[in-house]
């Protein structure tokens, strides 16, 4: 016994719609919610399914977009790419995940792949970057916006924050508290947000109102937990131990927490910590931690935003995009219950 297949003009003829209303209710584009729900309801009936691939051939369309990250387990790029499927899946796009590898000629080789047709564009955001890499993206058969590092002089559309203003913000946070001698745990300097925090780091000591009486740097591995546990042993063992940490990100405060206890410390009474990203985890974790926000969903947005810019007009200018920063006090650095947080 054979089975046929559904049709698309059976659909429409269950539905009582002409083909053109059943093909634009069915791709959520053009179609009135009435009849999204009636055309959907004929296609369920029917056991319809849409030939994507064949569709993709006719259209030169994958209803695809790419989202590249060097660390897909990274929290801060799940709030970014819940941003990116906000504004991007009612306009009938899928969000594809890929990692791009830590080094800039990984990506660049990923954005290279581009031209094998499985996406209508690129979101990236780069651990590194070099003249290859901004090469490949300029000459990227689709559209690419980079989250990260603005790109202006480059004519790439990119969205940006000003995480060195944000780790000044943390820096002058735990010296309002009394705390006299800061440590500040980063991660890789060659990459664009070791640089960048390292910078915000260094204007904020240097700059006339700072009074805390002393500093220590120390650079991590990489911007992961185990990579903070290790180098936040380093700075609670020097000879004059940090009463604060600056972390470049929540995962390297998570690992300076870590340490600390391994050592008897209390946080935030022997020493204050801070991360940078605010993420779900770092609200959630013991103490939860004092995090400045990059604003992760809201660049998220503005990156999927112009994305579709670009695929509605290859041609259009360039545009960068800053988002904001914002520092959430809690119980990392100040006892909001007047007893130790442990």
């Amino acid at each position: 016994m054979t089975s046929t297949r559904a049709t698309l003009i059976q659909v429409a003829e269950r539905a009582g719609v002409s083909l053109a209303s059943t093909s634009r209710a069915l791709h959520g584009t053009g179609a009135s919610k009435a009849m999204v729900e009636r055309v959907r309801a004929a296609a369920a009936e029917l056991g319809y399914s849409a030939d994507a691939i064949g569709r993709s051939l006719r259209l030169k369309k994958t209803s695809q977009i790419a989202f590249a990250v060097a660390d897909i387990g990274n929290p801060v790029y799940v709030e970014i790419m819940r941003g990116i499927h906000e504004v991007l899946a009612p306009h009938g796009y899928r969000v594809v995940v890929m990692s791009t590898g830590d080094t800039a000629t990984s990506t660049a080789e990923l954005i290279h792949s581009l031209h094998g047709g499985f996406v209508d564009g690129m979101i990236v955001i780069p651990l590194r970057t070099d003249d290859e890499l901004i090469e490949q993206i300029g000459q990227a058969p689709v559209p690419v916006v980079v989250i990260g590092r603005a790109m202006s002089d480059r004519g790439i559309s990119s969205v940006s924050t000003d995480s060195a203003a944000g780790i000044g913000a943390a820096v002058r946070h735990v010296v309002s508290l009394g705390r006299r001698r800061i440590g500040f745990l980063n991660g890789p300097l060659d990459t664009t947000p070791g640089s960048s925090r390292q910078r915000g780091f260094d204007e904020a000591v240097s700059a006339k109102d700072f009074s805390a009486e002393g500093t220590d740097v120390e650079v991590a591995a990489d911007f992961t937990v185990a990579a903070g546990i290790e180098a936040a042993r380093k700075l609670l063992d020097r000879p004059h131990r940090p009463d604060a940490i600056v972390a470049a990100n929540d995962l390297l405060a998570i690992g300076a927490v870590r340490a600390a206890r391994e050592r008897g410390l209390s946080v935030p009474r022997d020493v204050a910590v801070t991360g940078m990203d605010d993420t779900e985890l770092g609200q959630v974790f013991l103490p939860r931690l004092t995090s400045v926000s990059l604003g992760s969903a809201e660049r998220g947005r503005a990156a999927a935003r112009l994305m579709l810019g670009l695929t509605e007009d290859a041609d259009a200018p360039a545009q960068q995009i800053s988002v904001g920063t914002e520092l959430f006090v809690r119980e990392s650095t100040v006892d909001q219950n007047g007893e130790d947080a442990e």
